[in-house]
């Protein structure tokens, strides 16, 4: 089983950029597809961005697309989210999760197969 840690988590103002790091280790990274949720105080966690295992194909929540960007580097067995022009309802934990099937993402009810911790991110205005 793939064991999942975010770092790069922290406070910026509304506007800023961030790059949220997720390492994977315990398992072959290169057979799961990658993905980012978040959950802001008060509110269920959300699904914000996916990757397949060979980053051919990338899913995005439409409240985030053409700002956050999902990107992998198997020989570091690490994923990626750069966020771009924060806002404050950003803010929220983020969450990296691993399944090897890419198509869960896409399913509100599905459950992956492993979860990082999170990583807080404070967008403020």
């Amino acid at each position: 089983q793939v064991q999942l840690v975010e770092s790069g988590g922290g406070l910026v103002q509304a506007g800023a950029s961030l790059r949220l790091s997720c390492a994977a280790s315990g398992g072959t990274f290169s057979t799961y597809a990658m993905g980012w949720f978040r959950q802001a105080p008060g509110k269920e966690r959300e699904f914000v961005a996916a990757i397949g295992r060979i980053t051919l194909f990338t899913y995005y929540a439409d409240s985030v697309k053409g700002r956050f960007t999902i990107s992998r580097d198997n020989a570091k067995n690490t994923v990626y989210l750069q966020m771009n022009s924060l806002k404050p309802e950003d803010t929220a934990v983020y969450y990296c999760a691993a399944d090897r099937d890419y198509n869960k993402y896409r399913n509100p009810i599905a459950t992956l197969d492993a979860w990082g911790q999170g990583t807080l991110v404070t967008v403020s205005s």
